[in-house]
Protein backbone atom coordinates (compact mmCIF):
# COMPACT_ATOMS: atom_id res chain seq x y z
CA UNK A 1 0.00 0.00 0.00
CA UNK A 2 1.46 3.67 -1.04
CA UNK A 3 1.12 5.91 2.22
CA UNK A 4 3.12 8.62 3.97
CA UNK A 5 3.74 9.99 7.10
CA UNK A 6 5.10 13.45 8.12
CA UNK A 7 7.62 14.71 10.98
CA UNK A 8 8.65 17.87 11.92
CA UNK A 9 7.85 21.69 13.65
CA UNK A 10 7.20 25.01 12.04
CA UNK A 11 10.40 26.41 13.43
CA UNK A 12 12.19 22.99 14.07
CA UNK A 13 15.66 21.77 12.86
CA UNK A 14 13.88 20.06 9.77
CA UNK A 15 10.69 18.29 8.22
CA UNK A 16 10.43 15.12 7.10
CA UNK A 17 8.01 12.63 4.88
CA UNK A 18 8.61 8.98 4.86
CA UNK A 19 7.18 7.54 1.74
CA UNK A 20 6.56 3.95 2.15
CA UNK A 21 5.12 1.52 -0.82
CA UNK A 22 6.60 3.69 -3.44
CA UNK A 23 7.36 1.08 -6.28
CA UNK A 24 10.55 0.36 -7.71
CA UNK A 25 11.91 2.08 -11.12
CA UNK A 26 10.20 5.25 -11.34
CA UNK A 27 12.60 8.03 -12.22
CA UNK A 28 12.90 10.56 -9.82
CA UNK A 29 13.21 14.10 -10.26
CA UNK A 30 14.40 16.08 -8.05
CA UNK A 31 13.85 19.61 -9.59
CA UNK A 32 10.75 18.79 -10.37
CA UNK A 33 9.65 18.76 -6.23
CA UNK A 34 11.30 21.46 -5.81
CA UNK A 35 9.44 23.67 -8.51
CA UNK A 36 6.31 22.79 -6.12
CA UNK A 37 8.26 23.28 -3.33
CA UNK A 38 8.55 26.81 -4.52
CA UNK A 39 5.04 27.22 -6.00
CA UNK A 40 3.70 26.32 -2.80
CA UNK A 41 6.21 29.32 -1.33
CA UNK A 42 4.31 31.72 -4.23
CA UNK A 43 1.29 33.55 -4.21
CA UNK A 44 0.47 37.37 -3.46
CA UNK A 45 -0.36 37.52 0.35
CA UNK A 46 2.70 35.39 1.76
CA UNK A 47 4.27 36.51 4.71
CA UNK A 48 7.69 37.37 5.55
CA UNK A 49 8.46 33.77 6.61
CA UNK A 50 8.83 33.11 2.70
CA UNK A 51 11.95 35.45 2.53
CA UNK A 52 13.59 33.44 4.91
CA UNK A 53 13.03 30.14 3.59
CA UNK A 54 13.94 28.92 -0.22
CA UNK A 55 12.62 25.12 0.23
CA UNK A 56 14.33 22.40 -1.66
CA UNK A 57 13.93 18.60 -1.12
CA UNK A 58 16.44 16.41 -0.03
CA UNK A 59 15.97 12.29 -0.84
CA UNK A 60 17.68 10.73 1.83
CA UNK A 61 16.83 7.06 1.31
CA UNK A 62 14.91 4.98 -1.21
CA UNK A 63 16.46 6.76 -4.60
CA UNK A 64 19.53 4.88 -6.46
CA UNK A 65 21.13 6.85 -9.69
CA UNK A 66 17.85 9.13 -9.91
CA UNK A 67 15.35 5.75 -9.96
CA UNK A 68 13.42 4.66 -7.00
CA UNK A 69 14.26 1.51 -5.20
CA UNK A 70 11.14 -0.07 -3.74
CA UNK A 71 12.01 0.52 -0.24
CA UNK A 72 11.13 3.51 1.74
CA UNK A 73 11.47 7.31 0.33
CA UNK A 74 12.52 10.40 2.88
CA UNK A 75 12.06 13.61 2.10
CA UNK A 76 13.21 16.15 4.01
CA UNK A 77 13.12 19.98 4.07
CA UNK A 78 15.55 21.80 5.94
CA UNK A 79 13.77 25.02 7.98
CA UNK A 80 16.60 27.93 7.94
CA UNK A 81 13.94 29.79 10.44
CA UNK A 82 15.24 27.60 12.89
CA UNK A 83 14.89 28.87 16.38
CA UNK A 84 12.33 26.64 18.39
CA UNK A 85 14.44 25.95 21.85
CA UNK A 86 14.32 30.42 21.48
CA UNK A 87 10.57 30.79 21.62
CA UNK A 88 8.81 31.36 24.23
CA UNK A 89 5.01 29.82 25.29
CA UNK A 90 2.22 32.27 24.15
CA UNK A 91 0.18 33.52 26.84
CA UNK A 92 -2.98 34.14 25.25
CA UNK A 93 -4.47 31.24 22.78
CA UNK A 94 -5.11 32.75 19.17
CA UNK A 95 -9.20 32.01 18.35
CA UNK A 96 -9.65 29.60 14.96
CA UNK A 97 -6.34 28.17 15.48
CA UNK A 98 -5.57 24.84 17.88
CA UNK A 99 -4.10 26.48 20.92
CA UNK A 100 -6.44 26.53 23.53
CA UNK A 101 -7.86 23.08 22.95
CA UNK A 102 -4.12 22.00 22.41
CA UNK A 103 -3.33 23.07 25.47
CA UNK A 104 -5.89 21.51 27.53
CA UNK A 105 -5.58 18.69 25.56
CA UNK A 106 -1.97 17.95 26.14
CA UNK A 107 -2.16 19.63 29.82
CA UNK A 108 0.97 21.54 28.22
CA UNK A 109 2.24 24.35 26.23
CA UNK A 110 0.71 26.40 23.27
CA UNK A 111 3.75 26.62 21.53
CA UNK A 112 4.16 22.79 22.04
CA UNK A 113 0.40 22.29 20.00
CA UNK A 114 1.22 25.15 17.61
CA UNK A 115 4.65 24.19 16.22
CA UNK A 116 2.96 20.66 14.68
CA UNK A 117 -0.25 22.35 14.01
CA UNK A 118 1.07 25.32 11.91
CA UNK A 119 0.77 24.73 8.01
CA UNK A 120 4.42 25.03 7.63
CA UNK A 121 4.27 20.83 7.74
CA UNK A 122 2.60 20.77 4.38
CA UNK A 123 5.89 21.74 2.89
CA UNK A 124 6.81 17.92 2.88
CA UNK A 125 3.11 16.91 1.77
CA UNK A 126 3.53 18.75 -1.02
CA UNK A 127 7.10 17.09 -1.65
CA UNK A 128 5.41 13.69 -1.35
CA UNK A 129 2.63 15.01 -3.61
CA UNK A 130 4.92 16.04 -6.51
CA UNK A 131 6.54 12.42 -6.01
CA UNK A 132 3.42 10.93 -6.53
CA UNK A 133 2.55 13.02 -9.88
CA UNK A 134 5.94 12.12 -11.10
CA UNK A 135 4.40 8.14 -10.97
CA UNK A 136 1.25 9.38 -12.39
CA UNK A 137 3.04 10.88 -15.50
CA UNK A 138 4.51 7.78 -16.51
CA UNK A 139 0.21 6.80 -17.26
CA UNK A 140 -0.34 9.87 -18.54
CA UNK A 141 -2.45 11.22 -15.49
CA UNK A 142 -2.48 14.87 -15.05
CA UNK A 143 -3.41 16.72 -12.11
CA UNK A 144 -4.09 20.56 -11.85
CA UNK A 145 -4.54 22.59 -8.90
CA UNK A 146 -5.75 26.46 -9.23
CA UNK A 147 -8.26 29.13 -7.29
CA UNK A 148 -11.73 29.76 -8.34
CA UNK A 149 -12.58 32.32 -5.61
CA UNK A 150 -10.72 34.38 -3.11
CA UNK A 151 -12.22 37.12 -0.43
CA UNK A 152 -15.64 36.00 -2.08
CA UNK A 153 -14.66 37.44 -5.63
CA UNK A 154 -15.36 34.65 -8.44
CA UNK A 155 -12.13 34.02 -10.49
CA UNK A 156 -14.00 32.30 -13.74
CA UNK A 157 -11.92 30.42 -15.74
CA UNK A 158 -11.24 31.41 -19.79
CA UNK A 159 -11.46 29.38 -22.22
CA UNK A 160 -8.31 27.33 -23.42
CA UNK A 161 -6.79 23.84 -23.47
CA UNK A 162 -5.40 22.14 -20.37
CA UNK A 163 -1.92 23.55 -21.61
CA UNK A 164 -2.77 26.70 -21.90
CA UNK A 165 -4.40 27.08 -18.70
CA UNK A 166 -1.61 25.99 -16.88
CA UNK A 167 0.18 28.44 -18.43
CA UNK A 168 -2.20 30.93 -17.44
CA UNK A 169 -2.46 29.76 -14.06
CA UNK A 170 1.73 29.82 -13.72
CA UNK A 171 1.90 33.38 -14.68
CA UNK A 172 -1.24 34.87 -12.22
CA UNK A 173 -0.06 35.82 -8.78
CA UNK A 174 -2.83 34.19 -7.43
CA UNK A 175 -2.73 31.03 -9.21
CA UNK A 176 -5.95 31.78 -11.01
CA UNK A 177 -7.37 30.93 -14.57
CA UNK A 178 -7.55 33.91 -15.64
CA UNK A 179 -5.27 36.89 -15.72
CA UNK A 180 -7.66 39.87 -15.87
CA UNK A 181 -8.80 39.13 -12.75
CA UNK A 182 -5.22 39.11 -10.42
CA UNK A 183 -5.16 42.76 -10.28
CA UNK A 184 -8.67 43.55 -8.43
CA UNK A 185 -8.13 40.67 -6.05
CA UNK A 186 -4.49 41.76 -5.22
CA UNK A 187 -6.60 45.03 -4.60
CA UNK A 188 -8.32 42.98 -2.35
CA UNK A 189 -5.93 41.17 -0.32
CA UNK A 190 -4.08 44.80 0.09
CA UNK A 191 -6.81 46.28 1.31
CA UNK A 192 -7.43 43.29 3.86
CA UNK A 193 -3.40 43.55 4.76
CA UNK A 194 -4.28 47.36 5.87
CA UNK A 195 -7.08 46.36 7.90
CA UNK A 196 -5.34 43.63 10.03
CA UNK A 197 -7.13 40.95 8.50
CA UNK A 198 -7.12 37.99 6.30
CA UNK A 199 -9.13 35.99 3.66
CA UNK A 200 -9.78 32.85 2.78
CA UNK A 201 -11.14 31.31 -0.42
CA UNK A 202 -12.04 28.54 -2.95
CA UNK A 203 -9.22 25.89 -4.55
CA UNK A 204 -10.84 23.42 -7.63
CA UNK A 205 -8.52 20.26 -8.56
CA UNK A 206 -8.94 18.46 -12.04
CA UNK A 207 -6.85 15.09 -12.67
CA UNK A 208 -7.55 14.11 -15.87
CA UNK A 209 -6.57 10.82 -17.84
CA UNK A 210 -8.19 8.58 -14.78
CA UNK A 211 -8.97 5.26 -15.80
CA UNK A 212 -11.82 3.14 -14.92
CA UNK A 213 -12.07 1.45 -11.43
CA UNK A 214 -9.79 3.18 -8.75
CA UNK A 215 -11.25 2.92 -5.23
CA UNK A 216 -13.96 0.63 -4.86
CA UNK A 217 -17.75 0.66 -3.41
CA UNK A 218 -17.21 -2.43 -1.27
CA UNK A 219 -15.89 -0.86 2.15
CA UNK A 220 -16.53 2.85 3.38
CA UNK A 221 -13.08 3.69 3.86
CA UNK A 222 -11.59 2.58 0.56
CA UNK A 223 -14.37 4.60 -1.36
CA UNK A 224 -12.16 7.13 -3.45
CA UNK A 225 -14.10 10.03 -2.88
CA UNK A 226 -13.58 9.31 0.70
CA UNK A 227 -9.91 9.01 1.11
CA UNK A 228 -10.06 12.21 -1.41
CA UNK A 229 -12.06 14.26 0.59
CA UNK A 230 -10.57 13.15 4.19
CA UNK A 231 -7.03 14.10 2.78
CA UNK A 232 -7.98 17.43 1.69
CA UNK A 233 -10.24 18.15 4.56
CA UNK A 234 -6.99 17.41 6.55
CA UNK A 235 -5.12 20.29 5.57
CA UNK A 236 -4.58 23.52 7.31
CA UNK A 237 -7.67 26.09 6.97
CA UNK A 238 -9.83 23.60 5.08
CA UNK A 239 -13.34 23.78 6.23
CA UNK A 240 -15.28 22.09 3.20
CA UNK A 241 -14.64 19.86 0.32
CA UNK A 242 -17.49 19.08 -2.33
CA UNK A 243 -16.57 16.66 -5.87
CA UNK A 244 -18.04 17.38 -8.74
CA UNK A 245 -21.53 19.69 -8.16
CA UNK A 246 -21.50 19.03 -4.50
CA UNK A 247 -23.98 20.97 -2.57
CA UNK A 248 -25.43 22.20 -5.31
CA UNK A 249 -26.40 18.34 -6.26
CA UNK A 250 -28.91 18.87 -3.26
CA UNK A 251 -30.48 21.66 -4.94
CA UNK A 252 -31.47 20.17 -8.51
CA UNK A 253 -33.96 17.61 -9.34
CA UNK A 254 -31.97 14.62 -10.31
CA UNK A 255 -32.20 14.53 -14.26
CA UNK A 256 -30.12 17.65 -13.83
CA UNK A 257 -27.65 15.70 -11.58
CA UNK A 258 -27.05 12.56 -13.51
CA UNK A 259 -24.69 12.58 -15.86
CA UNK A 260 -26.43 10.30 -19.18
CA UNK A 261 -23.95 7.67 -19.97
CA UNK A 262 -22.75 7.17 -24.22
CA UNK A 263 -20.38 5.27 -26.31
CA UNK A 264 -18.19 6.42 -29.35
CA UNK A 265 -16.03 4.05 -30.57
CA UNK A 266 -12.84 6.25 -31.64
CA UNK A 267 -12.27 7.15 -28.27
CA UNK A 268 -12.31 3.27 -27.14
CA UNK A 269 -8.81 3.10 -27.04
CA UNK A 270 -8.42 5.61 -24.47
CA UNK A 271 -8.75 5.67 -20.23
CA UNK A 272 -12.63 6.52 -21.19
CA UNK A 273 -12.50 3.42 -22.79
CA UNK A 274 -15.44 4.82 -25.35
CA UNK A 275 -17.45 5.58 -22.29
CA UNK A 276 -18.44 9.40 -22.87
CA UNK A 277 -20.59 11.75 -20.82
CA UNK A 278 -22.25 15.23 -21.89
CA UNK A 279 -21.64 16.63 -18.47
CA UNK A 280 -19.30 15.91 -15.38
CA UNK A 281 -21.69 16.27 -12.47
CA UNK A 282 -20.60 13.35 -10.77
CA UNK A 283 -16.91 14.62 -10.73
CA UNK A 284 -15.70 11.45 -11.97
CA UNK A 285 -16.61 9.28 -9.33
CA UNK A 286 -19.84 7.12 -8.78
CA UNK A 287 -20.26 4.71 -5.69
CA UNK A 288 -16.65 5.35 -4.49
CA UNK A 289 -15.06 4.19 -8.12
CA UNK A 290 -13.59 6.63 -10.76
CA UNK A 291 -15.86 6.48 -13.67
CA UNK A 292 -13.23 7.37 -16.61
CA UNK A 293 -14.23 11.28 -16.38
CA UNK A 294 -12.02 13.39 -14.86
CA UNK A 295 -12.21 13.90 -10.95
CA UNK A 296 -13.19 17.55 -10.36
CA UNK A 297 -12.95 18.17 -6.22
CA UNK A 298 -12.75 21.51 -4.45
CA UNK A 299 -11.90 22.89 -1.16
CA UNK A 300 -12.90 25.84 0.68
CA UNK A 301 -10.21 27.43 2.85
CA UNK A 302 -11.08 29.64 5.76
CA UNK A 303 -9.58 32.71 5.97
CA UNK A 304 -5.88 32.46 8.07
CA UNK A 305 -6.46 32.27 12.37
CA UNK A 306 -3.66 34.81 12.66
CA UNK A 307 -4.82 38.16 12.69
CA UNK A 308 -2.54 41.60 12.74
CA UNK A 309 -5.34 43.03 14.44
CA UNK A 310 -6.40 40.44 17.20
CA UNK A 311 -9.56 38.97 18.34
CA UNK A 312 -10.10 38.82 22.01
CA UNK A 313 -9.18 35.81 24.15
CA UNK A 314 -8.24 35.48 27.52
CA UNK A 315 -4.49 35.29 29.45
CA UNK A 316 -4.26 31.48 30.27
CA UNK A 317 -3.08 31.91 33.80
CA UNK A 318 -5.15 35.02 35.07
CA UNK A 319 -8.30 34.14 32.92
CA UNK A 320 -8.47 37.81 32.41
CA UNK A 321 -9.51 38.93 28.95
CA UNK A 322 -6.57 40.21 26.92
CA UNK A 323 -6.05 40.09 22.94
CA UNK A 324 -5.00 37.24 21.24
CA UNK A 325 -1.09 36.46 20.73
CA UNK A 326 0.09 37.39 17.61
CA UNK A 327 2.26 35.22 15.25
CA UNK A 328 4.03 36.16 12.16
CA UNK A 329 1.43 35.14 9.36
CA UNK A 330 0.25 35.92 6.15
CA UNK A 331 -2.64 38.01 4.90
CA UNK A 332 -4.02 35.51 2.55
CA UNK A 333 -2.28 31.65 1.54
CA UNK A 334 -5.21 30.69 -0.67
CA UNK A 335 -2.68 29.96 -4.27
CA UNK A 336 -0.46 28.54 -1.69
CA UNK A 337 -2.78 26.03 -0.87
CA UNK A 338 -3.92 25.28 -4.01
CA UNK A 339 0.13 23.71 -4.34
CA UNK A 340 -1.23 21.64 -1.36
CA UNK A 341 -4.32 20.36 -2.44
CA UNK A 342 -3.00 19.73 -5.40
CA UNK A 343 -0.55 17.80 -3.66
CA UNK A 344 -2.40 15.38 -1.13
CA UNK A 345 -5.15 14.83 -3.85
CA UNK A 346 -2.19 13.21 -6.34
CA UNK A 347 -0.99 11.38 -3.46
CA UNK A 348 -4.53 9.68 -2.82
CA UNK A 349 -4.62 9.18 -6.61
CA UNK A 350 -1.13 7.20 -7.07
CA UNK A 351 -2.32 5.52 -3.39
CA UNK A 352 -6.06 4.10 -5.36
CA UNK A 353 -3.73 3.32 -8.73
CA UNK A 354 -1.02 1.57 -6.36
CA UNK A 355 -3.79 -0.50 -4.96
CA UNK A 356 -5.69 -1.32 -8.05
CA UNK A 357 -2.50 -2.33 -10.44
CA UNK A 358 -0.42 -3.47 -7.71
CA UNK A 359 3.10 -4.46 -8.31
CA UNK A 360 6.91 -3.82 -6.68
CA UNK A 361 7.84 -2.24 -9.54
CA UNK A 362 6.91 0.26 -12.34
CA UNK A 363 7.15 -2.68 -14.97
CA UNK A 364 4.88 -4.69 -13.21
CA UNK A 365 2.16 -1.58 -12.51
CA UNK A 366 2.63 -1.10 -16.60
CA UNK A 367 1.99 -4.67 -17.59
CA UNK A 368 -1.27 -5.15 -15.51
CA UNK A 369 -2.48 -1.54 -16.35
CA UNK A 370 -2.17 -2.28 -20.40
CA UNK A 371 -3.89 -5.84 -19.80
CA UNK A 372 -6.95 -4.40 -17.43
CA UNK A 373 -6.82 -1.78 -20.34
CA UNK A 374 -7.56 -4.79 -22.86
CA UNK A 375 -9.29 -6.35 -21.00
CA UNK A 376 -12.01 -3.77 -19.92
CA UNK A 377 -12.08 -2.74 -23.44
CA UNK A 378 -13.89 -5.83 -24.77
CA UNK A 379 -16.71 -5.53 -22.05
Amino acid sequence: MLRYWTAGESHGKTLLALVDGFPAGVTIDTDAIDAELKRRQGGYGRGGRQRIETDRVDVRTGIWKGKSLGSPIALEVVNRDYKLEQLDDLPRPRPGHGDLTGAIKYLGSIRGVLERASARETAVRVAAGALAKQLLATFDINVFGYVTELGGEKIEAVDGTLEELRTIRDKSEIYGLNLDRDAPIKELIDRAGKDGDTLGGIIEVRVDGVPFGLGTHAQWDTKLDGRLAQAVMAVQAIKGVEIGLGFEAARRPGSQVHDPIQYDESLRDTPMLGYVRPTNNAGGIEAGMTNGQPIIIRAAMKPISTLAKPLASINLETKEPEEASYERSDVCAVSAASVIIESVVAFEVARAFVDKFGGDSLQEIEARYKQFQEMAAKR
